[in-house]
């Protein structure tokens, strides 16, 4: 019952606060330029020609029917007719502005034919007059909201009917119904086309947002998958140590109880570290039960390197690969990330360039590997993708969580490359071999 007093009691203050702005609204001077067709360069200003074009052939109208039905042959007609062209320029940059400049040229084209309406001819309003305020009243509702348009078209109704009303000629003709069905009817279109412009904006605004959630979801999703490969490798070492700080005890002749209690507490830390580890992983993996990174799921290394390249190439793709550099076991968070990048880069051959030439390169260096998988151009066409285009986005991230860097791009002569370069951890006796060395 509240809420709903409140909400009554809210409609009041907005519409004072409607009637306020209104005023401001209507006098207002601000800039606000036709926005260009979506279109090619030379395109894109054709509404401000064909406008410009409808202005100078109205304004011509307007000049030959004051001068001709009306019979006012001094300067007046065409003053008068210049200013009815030039209130329309003027509403393709400033809305407000052309529609007052639009009201004072039929205000002045009503006095000046006044002493000179024929019998049967319309006031206040001329032939062309109601048609040539039309396209002011259609520019400005292009661009305003649809109560200033509803003002708009209003007060030049009001302003009409207060005219003929008051001051028409006796044998004039009415205008009332036709400025109302061809000025409603101009409000009413382009309040709609206004419509649809923002509604097309906001489309493809969320269209932005939500690719931008789709790649931060990918992100999400490929750090979770990576911490949960790379939690066989953690727990692996976790375990070794703790099996060590136990054996260690029985390998030392009569160790004190000081070595005792920091081998106890060494092995008390890797278990309470190794548990936690393993409730974590129980969360990420209960939201993935049929994950490829199951504990009972090896993690592949490089030695299953040739494997991978034998399955894809079965599926009729080739591949030719090279290793350079004297090739050895890495620490295994390196060999998974390796593996996986290669697997990934696969894929998006076989997605992105069937029938294309693959070649596969892999460098033992001093401090670094290095990775290469290229592809030369497709010789059938592609079929569409329905993934979401973020494998690149996964494997920045693989790479980047190691202190590595991943190049990729299209290949000069066609094809696509993708480049990755991953720093090798340190030897595990380099510790042991520089204390010896001091």
């Amino acid at each position: 019952m509240t809420e709903q007093i409140d909400s009554v009691g809210e409609r009041p203050s907005r519409v004072r606060a409607m009637l306020v702005t209104l005023p401001e609204e209507l006098l207002s001077t601000r800039r606000d330029p036709l926005p260009r067709w979506g279109l090619t360069r030379w395109l894109a200003r054709l509404p401000h020609v064909l406008i410009g074009y409808v202005a100078y052939l109205l304004s011509s109208i307007v000049v030959a029917q004051v001068s001709g039905a009306y019979g006012i042959h001094d300067k007046t007609a065409p003053l008068l007719g210049a200013l009815t062209g030039v209130s329309i320029l003027v509403t393709m940059w400033w809305p407000m502005v052309g529609w007052w400049l639009a009201l004072a040229a039929a205000v002045g084209i009503a006095v000046a034919i006044h002493p000179n309406v024929p019998v049967g001819q319309p006031w206040p309003w001329i032939p062309i007059g109601v048609f040539a305020m039309a396209p002011v009243v259609l520019l400005v509702a292009l661009r305003v909201p649809p109560r200033v348009t509803a003002s708009v078209v209003g007060a030049t109704l009001a302003l009409t009917v207060t005219a003929e009303v008051g001051f028409g000629p006796a044998l004039a003709e009415s205008t009332i119904v036709e400025s109302l069905l061809v000025l409603g009817f101009a409000g009413i279109l382009g309040s709609l086309l206004r419509a649809l412009r923002l509604a097309r904006g906001r489309l493809v605004e969320q269209e932005t947002l939500t690719e931008a959630e789709r790649a931060q979801r990918t992100l999400l999703e490929e750090r979770s998958r990576i911490a949960r490969e790379l939690h066989d490798v953690v727990a692996h070492h976790m375990s070794v140590i703790s099996i060590q700080a136990q054996v260690a005890v029985h390998l030392a002749e009569n160790p004190s109880e000081e070595l005792k209690d920091n081998l106890a507490g060494i092995r008390g830390h890797a278990l309470e570290a190794l548990t936690e580890l393993r409730r974590v992983l129980g969360v990420l993996r209960s939201e993935h039960p049929d994950d490829p990174a199951n504990p009972h799921h090896p993690q592949p290394t490089l030695v299953e390197l040739d494997a991978l390249v034998a399955n894809v190439r079965a599926t009729g793709m080739e591949i030719t690969t090279e290793i350079a550099g004297q090739r050895r076991a890495l620490s295994p968070g390196l060999e998974l990330t390796a593996y996986r990048l290669v697997q990934e880069a696969l894929s998006n051959c076989l997605r992105h360039a069937p029938g294309s030439r693959v070649e596969v390169g892999l460098a033992y260096g001093p401090r670094s590997l290095h990775l290469c998988v290229a592809n030369s151009a497709p010789t059938r066409p592609v079929p569409p993708s329905p993934g979401a285009g973020h494998g690149l986005l996964g494997m920045r991230e693989r790479a980047g969580m190691l202190g590595g860097e991943l190049a990729a791009g299209p290949r000069p002569g066609g094809g696509y490359e993708v480049s990755v370069t991953l720093p090798l951890d340190p030897p595990p006796n380099a510790f042991a071999k520089e204390s010896r060395d001091r």
